[in-house]
């Protein structure tokens, strides 16, 4: 399972990071998924190998600007692109308003069907092929939400020696066994698949949270997931300046939190625009990492434009060196 950074930046982009935008992709799938999507996604996607024929499925964590002024632009440019299947928006339902009244106003006409689920529904889940989505609610300004992804494509092995034992000769029968078809051998045996094939690894799970103050709403939802994408809006220092307003979190509170509950690995994004990569005066986006780092001892990674890890079956996480699009080492 690979994500991709199209925006790492919160309330505002600056010249080297967009606002926000994730791309997650299954690598046995034909779609992908967008988890928010700030303005200027749509350009950012173009410097990806991700389509918006191949969209799968669009996830909104909040209604505020940074994380949604860009669907009515990426929406019409997927409709000029002459996509036709229909699309999923997961939000919270007044997005569906805001949506509507966006195409309705430029006279936007889409050439494929909106299909709007409300994510704050009691016992909300969504599901395809590829994918399982439950969410847990946040805290912050306005309703928001983490969604919880869970791959459903899990490969099967054969049970060789069971094959064996049976004697169940090797070759083509082997082949639609592990297929998931039920044969009849020459001696007349009926032989389920299901006896013969087995999962033998655990499904990777991926939680993506919005904007919030309060890691700890996520510890239930933490317990057996194996990578969490959380905003550290500030430094602890500077979020005790900006004061509790704004309702984001500290690099030391989602660190602390994460080290509590025996998170493998962590992918902080969502960094104040005040933070720079190489600046005189300004704060710098290493001070998010060296507090994280004070509090958390698992694979901790910082998120920036572009960037692609890789969640592997063995639930590591890796960088994955994609190549700059810029050439451009701030970006």
């Amino acid at each position: 399972m690979n994500l991709v950074f199209l925006g790492t930046s919160a309330g505002t982009p600056t010249k080297q990071r967009n606002v926000t935008g994730l791309a997650l992709e299954h690598a046995e799938a034909k779609t992908w998924y967008l988890f928010d999507c700030g303005e200027g996604t749509q350009h950012q996607l173009l410097r990806t190998r991700h389509s918006l024929a191949r969209l799968g499925a669009i996830f909104i964590t909040h209604v505020h600007g940074d994380h949604t002024f860009g669907l009515p632009g990426l929406l019409a440019s997927a409709s000029m692109a002459g996509r036709t299947e229909p699309l999923a928006i997961i939000a919270p339902a007044p997005l569906k308003t805001f949506i509507t009244l966006a195409l309705e106003t430029t006279q936007s006409r889409l050439s494929y069907e909106l299909q709007f689920v409300d994510v704050g529904a009691p016992d909300f889940s969504w599901q395809d092929n590829t994918i399982q989505v439950t969410t847990a609610e946040l805290s912050h300004r306005v309703p928001c939400f983490a969604y919880t992804i869970t791959e459903k494509r899990l490969e099967k092995s054969l049970l060789i020696d069971r094959l064996n034992a049976d004697g169940i000769p090797a070759g083509p029968l082997w082949g639609r066994i592990h297929k998931g078809e039920d044969v009849v051998l020459e001696d007349g045996r009926h032989i389920r698949s299901a006896d013969y094939v087995a999962i033998k690894r655990q499904p990777r799970r991926i939680i993506i949270g919005g904007d919030n103050d309060t890691p700890e709403l996520l510890r239930n939802t933490c317990a057996g997931a194996h990578l969490l994408v959380h905003e550290a809006t500030y430094t602890q220092a500077v979020s005790q300046q900006v004061g509790p307003e704004p309702q984001h979190s500290s690099a030391e509170q989602v660190a602390r939190f994460a080290e509590s509950v025996g998170l493998p690995n962590l992918i902080l994004t969502h960094f104040s625009s005040r933070y720079q990569f190489a600046h005189k005066s300004a704060p710098l986006i290493d001070e998010i990492e060296q507090e994280a780092k004070q509090f958390y001892r698992g694979n901790l990674q910082l998120a920036r434009d572009f960037a692609e890890f890789e969640l592997r079956k063995d639930f590591s996480l890796i960088e994955i060196d994609s190549g700059n699009p810029d050439g451009n080492e701030a970006n």
